[in-house]
């Protein structure tokens, strides 16, 4: 049972680094389609109320979020290394490092994912309520610009963070079985020094 347990979680460490990085490439990709569409529309960059397309100050508003977001998902890549560093990846009996660790990841991907839903949310809302279509369109064929009305960078916050929350979730069920197993072993050695004696 503990050569299924220690690659689960030699596969669990690997994948939290993986979605980690998920989540910081989207990040990059976030503001792709509003920077290719919304950018050009403010004339003045001093003063983005100046715009052709009423709405398209979301483009600037969005701009802290976004980078508190990368903030975060590098903090998250160093959580999913922090599980390799304290060699949860590898190890057979757990210490409190393993433990630490592991808590830390799954803290930092629940709090990422809340702050990622509550503000990309609001954003898509903006975006669908506030933008003036039919004057992006105007201006997206009058300058060659990109229009779209496409949510799919906002969407694809479900799957990024479902899956750091999807790892995080199994990373703690892992634990549980892994000091299910440590228990069992005790009780094993304790009976045996039981019986040698």
């Amino acid at each position: 049972m503990y050569k299924k347990q220690m690659t689960a979680q030699r596969f669990l460490c690997l994948a939290a680094i993986i979605v980690s990085a998920i989540f910081f490439l989207y990040t990059l990709g976030l503001m792709t389609d509003l920077y290719d569409s919304l950018y050009d529309t403010m004339r003045n960059p001093n003063d983005p109320l100046k715009t052709d397309v009423p709405g398209s100050i979301l483009y600037y508003a969005m701009q802290e979020f976004n980078k508190t977001l990368l903030m975060l998902s590098i903090g998250q890549i160093l959580l999913g290394c922090l599980l390799f560093i304290t060699n949860t990846h590898s190890r057979r009996r757990y210490y409190i490092g393993n433990f630490v660790a592991t808590a830390l990841f799954t803290v930092g991907a629940v709090y990422n994912t809340v702050y990622a839903h509550i503000n990309i949310e609001e954003a898509k809302r903006q975006f669908l309520n506030n933008i003036d279509f039919a004057a992006l369109k105007e201006h997206a064929e009058m300058w060659g610009t990109l229009y779209t009305e496409s949510t799919f960078w906002f969407d694809a916050h479900y799957v990024v963070f479902g899956l750091l929350v999807v790892v995080s979730a199994l990373l703690v069920a892992n634990v549980f079985w892994k000091v299910s197993l440590m228990k069992d072993e005790a009780a094993l050695v304790a009976e045996g020094r039981r019986s040698a004696g």
